[in-house]
């Protein structure tokens, strides 16, 4: 059997609606927001008495989701170093095409976003780089060239 496709990415946080905002700039739809209420999400993720929020958000027709919980119980546990470098184990960023990269960093930096190192172009294919945003979330923005 087949993988039949990727359905969505979590992204824990602690500021659920800084985070939302973030990729609402970025263009994604919010579906959804509000508390997971279902006691087999805990049986699921492996954790007990478990309360959270979470919003889905969506790529505008197209089938990417985004997945953000918001943990109040318990509590959420903070990576280390924070703002982990490109080369540490582990997810590192989701990557999202857009029509105009510059478009989208100036307008990501109103909610706090940084340029992680900088805007290059990939042969005559792409214009990419990655941005870290609220909570150290880091996006790849990749705008199509021709």
């Amino acid at each position: 059997m087949a993988v039949q496709r990727m359905d969505n990415v979590l992204i824990v946080v602690d500021d659920l609606e800084a985070v939302i905002a973030f990729f609402v700039e970025l263009g994604l739809e919010l579906a959804g927001k509000g508390p997971l209420e279902w006691r087999g999400a805990e049986r699921v993720i492996g954790l007990d008495d478990v309360r959270q929020d979470v919003a889905m958000l969506r790529v505008p027709d197209g089938p990417g989701r985004v997945e953000l919980a918001k943990f109040h119980r318990p509590v959420a546990i903070t990576p280390e170093p924070k703002d982990a470098p490109a080369n540490t184990l582990g997810l590192r960023r989701v990557m999202f095409a857009v029509d105009d990269i510059e478009d989208v960093v100036t307008r990501l930096r109103d909610h706090g976003a940084e340029v992680v190192g900088e805007i290059v172009q990939f042969e005559n294919i792409y214009r990419l780089c990655y941005v870290r945003g609220p909570e150290g979330i880091v996006v790849g923005l990749a705008e199509p060239l021709g």
